[in-house]
């Protein structure tokens, strides 16, 4: 890239599309996001209006330009990320048959249900790479989900679809008139081969639809031209600026903080978490614990979800440490600094107190909605800090707990690079490092997935040879090593959280009937 060329990550989220114009070495030049909302016509539904987010692509990328001063000629190209697992159906002439039904829409639960027990689930799932779980309302439902409940409870509409898209295909489609989706969101749909690239004729005779009815499968680095003018106007680009596909938002958050190649694992945390790393084929869980989905068709990125990050630390703070925050107001710092700094204070194991952080059930590599919070141990000695202590501790032993299984995929850990909300506090950052008992790195990871798209976009333009030039563009803000003594302990209370979790699978089945119905079915204390 020369001083004055930018490339844009655009990048299509939950509550939000953002455009980030990048400079050369990765240097964020400007960036502008636009809104919109999310709808809930039934309960357990989450649908958005996709025109409206068409037009927060146009939006997002005139002003973020607009921003960046930037001319028209500059600007290289476009890559693309998005959410996975949404579905829009179109009639035979395109037009609109459904808002875009999201990640978060349960409604079809009952079917993932079938699937899972009856229906070959796990065969699929070793197919597709995609899971499949009834975690209702905390796994997303894949479209295979979501168009077997269009056959079974909406056969009217079942019956005018034409394409089935994902919201990144929809754009694309008034974009360029053409009907295209990635391998990354392909391989997200739980209907896409992950070995022949291409639809899975198994998933889509489940189904009763045909090949004709989804978009053709493209490699990631896929370059689209021929904007149609009046976008392009809108937009505030030329016509024949090239758009690179790109991948799912995961995936490129994968990329977007260097963790590209064997041994290199990202951990995100935030309100929930992540653990994810690069395999070179596409590799899937007899367990059934991890997904796997397509970065490029060299690239596989494996790894699992945990609904329990650092929501469990706002829970402690909302209903435990009222003292905590008076104590910051009047100190004029962060509550949540405040109670970290008093767990410093705790040794590694909390004395003993040991906290399993499902309170919203889990997602890998349990998939057990029906899994509940636990802290176990607990004797006069423990006081608040032993608590919060201990709860930073079993948010980093779930992520842990699905960090075992990609070892168990893809062998050990050489290379661990930490980013999400937790990353700020150098305490709990150092609890993952001696958890995992490896040196973490912390990138400076700001828009990881909006710069995951931006290098695959220059890859597929052919500025840049391949993905590990993102190196060159990450810059580390902190390192980390393990306390020895620390992992040690950490790996003694690992082998007590797993055991503690199997024994007690059984009663939260019991403990989560009494909670949903006020009492349980007494011949199964027996």
């Amino acid at each position: 890239m020369l001083d004055n060329q930018v490339v844009i990550g655009l990048d299509i989220g939950t509550t939000s599309t953002k455009a980030v114009v990048f400079g050369p070495r990765g240097r964020i030049v400007a960036t502008h996001a636009v809104d919109y909302p999310l709808l809930q016509p039934q309960p357990s539904w989450a649908e958005q209006e996709p025109d409206q987010i068409l037009h927060a692509v146009l939006d997002s990328v005139k002003h973020a330009l607009l921003q960046a001063n930037a001319s028209s000629q500059d600007v290289l190209g476009i890559g693309f990320s998005s959410a996975m697992h949404s579905l829009i159906v179109l009639d035979a002439a395109g037009n609109l048959l459904t808002r875009s039904i999201i990640w978060a829409d349960n409604r079809s639960v009952d079917q993932v249900d079938r699937l899972k027990k009856d229906l070959g689930g796990h065969a699929i799932y070793q197919r597709t790479g995609t899971p499949m779980h009834p975690m209702h309302p905390m796994y997303p439902m894949s479209p295979l989900a979501k168009i077997m409940w269009m056959r079974e409870e909406a056969p009217d509409l079942y019956r005018r679809a034409a394409k089935y898209l994902s919201i990144k295909e929809y754009v694309l489609y008034r974009l360029f008139g053409q009907f295209v989706v990635d391998y990354s969101i392909a391989s997200a749909t739980g209907l896409f081969n992950l070995e022949r690239l291409q639809w899975d004729e198994e998933a889509l005779r489940l189904l009763g639809i045909s090949p004709e009815q989804l978009s053709t499968p493209v490699p990631t680095t896929h370059v689209l031209t021929g904007i149609k003018p009046e976008l392009a106007t809108q937009m505030g680009v030329r016509a024949d600026l090239p758009l690179i596909i790109g991948a799912s938002d995961g995936v490129l958050a994968n990329l977007g903080v260097g963790a590209i190649e064997a041994g290199e694992v990202a951990v995100t945390i935030g309100t929930s978490g992540a653990i994810r790393t690069v395999v070179e084929r596409p590799l899937t869980d007899e367990r059934g614990r991890t997904f796997c989905y397509a970065l490029t068709d060299k690239h596989w990125v494996i790894g699992g979800p945990t609904n329990n990050g650092g929501i469990m630390l706002r829970w402690l703070r909302d209903e435990f440490a009222a003292p905590e925050i008076e104590v910051s107001k009047r100190l004029g710092m962060d509550t949540y600094d405040l109670m970290i700094k008093y767990a410093e204070g705790v040794p590694a194991g909390a004395e003993g107190l040991l906290f399993l952080p499902f309170l919203s059930g889990e997602r890998a590599p349990y998939w057990n909605a029906n899994a509940r919070g636990m802290f176990f141990g607990l004797s006069l000695h423990h006081k608040r800090e032993h608590f919060i202590r201990a709860v930073l501790e079993g948010v980093i032993l779930s992520v842990f707990s699905v960090g075992v299984a990609l070892r168990d995929l893809a062998g050990p850990a050489t290379d661990i690079r930490a980013s999400g909300g937790f990353a700020r506090s150098p305490q709990w950052r150092q609890i993952l490092c001696d958890v995992l008992g490896r040196e973490v790195l912390v990138p400076e990871s700001h828009e990881a997935s909006a710069l995951g798209a931006a290098m695959l976009a220059l890859v597929g333009l052919g500025e840049m040879d391949d993905l590990s030039a993102v190196k060159d563009w990450i810059h580390i803000r902190h390192r980390h090593e393990p306390n020895p003594q620390n992992t040690e302990t950490y790996l003694q209370l690992y082998y007590l959280y797993e055991r503690l979790y199997e024994k007690v699978a059984e009663e939260f089945d019991i403990i989560a009937e009494f909670q949903r119905h006020g009492r349980f079915d007494m011949d199964r204390r027996n």
